[in-house]
């Protein structure tokens, strides 16, 4: 019974996740060939047990579709300034429609992004560019964190987060 067991995430965890990081997924296609996109925004149910990423559905079509045919996903959050990497994996992985006010999700994390990149000497049009999205083309993959790791550079990185496998 997983709702019996705390969720994976604490309030900290989850904070950083759903601010501004650079989100990264992964998924496996046939023939254990890896796909891998960006997704351009992250929510976090309220009780912290599922996460839910937002793509572009034309620029992640191959994650999409390997999530799709198998349920599974890996996505890592990493803080640019400090290099703070959280991974979170999932195996019940859906595809879903975006939800009302995903686009404006979206938007609010790619500016907050940018705001971080440009003291680091990012320029915004490039990050801008990068993360592009069309809001009527927004899919979301909802999943519920299995296993979760520190993937900070470091002696540590590798570590589960407290409470993970």
């Amino acid at each position: 019974m997983p709702d019996a067991l705390p969720p994976i995430l604490d309030p900290a965890h989850a904070a950083f996740v759903t601010g501004p990081v650079g989100i990264s997924a992964a998924s496996c296609r046939p023939g254990g060939l890896p796909a891998l996109s960006r997704a351009v925004g992250c929510r976090v149910a309220t009780d912290r047990r599922r996460v839910t990423l937002l793509f572009d559905a034309a620029a992640a079509a191959e994650v999409i579709e390997a999530v799709r045919r198998t349920g599974a996903i890996a996505a890592v959050f990493s803080e640019p300034p400090t290099h703070r990497t959280l991974q979170l994996k999932g195996s019940d992985a859906l595809v879903l429609p975006a939800e009302p006010g995903d686009g404006a999700l979206a938007e609010r994390y790619r500016q907050s992004f940018i705001e971080t990149l440009a003291p680091l000497g990012f320029a915004m049009p490039v990050v801008r560019a990068f993360l592009s999205f069309r809001p009527d083309d927004l899919v979301t993959v909802r999943f519920t964190p299995s296993s979760a790791f520190s993937q900070t550079p470091g002696p540590r990185a590798g570590e589960p987060l407290g409470g993970a496998t």
